[in-house]
């Protein structure tokens, strides 16, 4: 397994970076103007620190006005900015979905004869899709949760597993759980309690308590979806002087610090400067009135560019902060010293 996807990891990228020297004329771009909506600016997220300035640079050296804007978790807004966008005029456009409202930007764009690349999340209707491999993604924390009972000592046949998921409005979060399930039913797991599914880490806070109630406190492992809901789980477990065996992605900072001191047992490192360069490369191609051809499609026809998702364990939390998207000075406080030396994190 592990073997496989370092070897996925490669092949991806190199894809990737194939497919999209490979063009034809297809899209006039009736303006050379790049319109780039984000989904919102909270705190921690990768957006605005991180994509924002990445696409901006790729689209900005090739000659290009970016309008780059973001909605702030608020749909409606989402709606306006898209309206005001179009209005100026935009050659092509990069939208991150927020809770199906995408769908409606897509077609009033593709109206107007302007490209739309689905960022991150797909969106219907949308001309490209640009992410990572979000079944692998999946299986890296079906596998996290396997071999995490398993070096526990424990069958994940019989294992009482917590079952959590993304907000269902994410069209990713249902790529993500079926890759997980896909290793855990091989596995013979079985759900012991299934969450609603929801990004907020609060809320899945709120649900996880519920599953250790319905429980009595009985669980061995839980399937999260990201690092966020981890950490609200991660706390109400040692609030009971409990541990379990947690997946996670996004290898955010506390992630990677939970990581680190046992308390999770991998995060899926996702580098965002890999995504966002595809998208800015295709973007680049599609201003200037070229159509490339993605490497895969998704279920419903959409030509998809995707990127491969890295496992992250204690031992190569370094990779991370070599990667340039966490700092080790942020990581390594006074809890995590310790485990930052003993792993190298520098």
């Amino acid at each position: 397994m592990k073997k496989s996807l370092k070897v996925a990891v490669v092949a991806a990228i190199a894809v990737s970076a194939l497919a999209l020297s490979g063009t034809s004329a297809s899209y006039a771009a009736a303006s050379k103007r790049a319109c780039v909506i984000l989904p919102d600016a909270d705190s921690g997220t990768r957006w605005v620190p991180g994509d924002q300035p990445a696409l901006n640079k790729i689209l900005t050296a090739a000659g290009f006005v970016t309008d780059i804007q973001n909605a702030q978790k608020d749909t409606a807004k989402f709606a306006t900015i898209a309206d005001q966008q179009l209005a100026k005029g935009c050659g092509v456009m990069i939208i991150v979905d927020l809770q199906g409202a995408g769908a409606g930007v897509a077609k009033k764009a593709k109206a107007q004869g302007i490209p739309v690349i689905a960022y991150d999340r797909p969106i219907a209707g949308a001309s490209y899709y640009v992410s990572f491999d979000n079944t692998v993604v999946g299986q890296l924390e079906g596998q996290t949760v396997v071999d995490g009972l398993k070096a526990a000592g424990k069958d994940p046949k019989t294992a009482s597993i917590v079952y959590s998921s993304g907000d269902p409005a994410d069209g990713n979060a249902k790529m993500f759980l079926d890759g997980a399930l896909a290793v855990l039913n091989k596995a013979g797991a079985k759900a012991a309690f299934t969450m609603k599914g929801t990004w907020d880490g609060p809320t899945a806070g709120t649900y996880f308590e519920q599953a250790f109630t319905a429980l009595k406190g009985k669980i061995d492992a839980v399937l999260a979806p990201n690092d966020n809901n981890a950490a609200a789980m991660i706390t109400i477990l040692n609030k009971n002087k409990q541990k379990a065996v947690i997946s996670g992605q996004d290898a955010s900072v506390a992630g990677l610090q939970n990581v680190l001191l046992g308390y999770q047992g991998a995060t899926v490192y996702k580098p965002f400067k890999v995504e966002a360069k595809v998208a800015a490369d295709l973007a680049v191609k599609l201003l200037k009135g070229e159509k490339p051809v993605a490497p895969k499609k998704l279920a419903d026809g959409t030509p998809f560019f995707a990127s491969a998702p890295i496992l992250v364990k204690a031992a190569n939390v370094q990779q991370v902060v070599a990667g340039g998207d966490a700092k080790a000075s942020d990581i390594c406080t006074a809890t995590v010293k310790a485990a930052c030396t003993k792993y190298g994190v520098k």
